[in-house]
């Protein structure tokens, strides 16, 4: 769970971030997760793990908070629910990753 601040309130996000050494900033960059599905190309649903609700991943919606709003881990994604991820971010960004 991360506080993304007062419009975009507290939700589910996956951290996306390598992990921090000393003399990094204390920043993460977070994909929130939303239950309000468009049907965006960027939304992931990568088979919804069990401690969240029936929803998506929004890579649009890709943030860089301090650590300090991470409030708590509800779990972790499996390694393929990451490479659909990385491959919805790529895609946002506009990265060309080989097959």
């Amino acid at each position: 769970m991360v506080d993304l601040g007062l419009a975009a309130k507290v939700r589910p996000c996956v951290v996306v971030s390598v992990p921090l050494e000393d003399t990094d900033r204390s920043l993460v960059t977070v994909v929130p997760h939303t239950t309000a599905l468009r049907q965006s190309r960027f939304e992931v649903t990568a088979a919804s793990p069990r401690f969240l609700k029936s929803g998506a991943f929004d890579v649009q919606g890709i943030v860089t908070v301090p650590t300090v709003r991470l409030m708590n881990r509800l779990g972790a994604l499996s390694g393929d629910q990451i490479r659909v991820l990385e491959k919805a971010i790529c895609l946002w960004l506009g990265i060309n990753i080989a097959a």
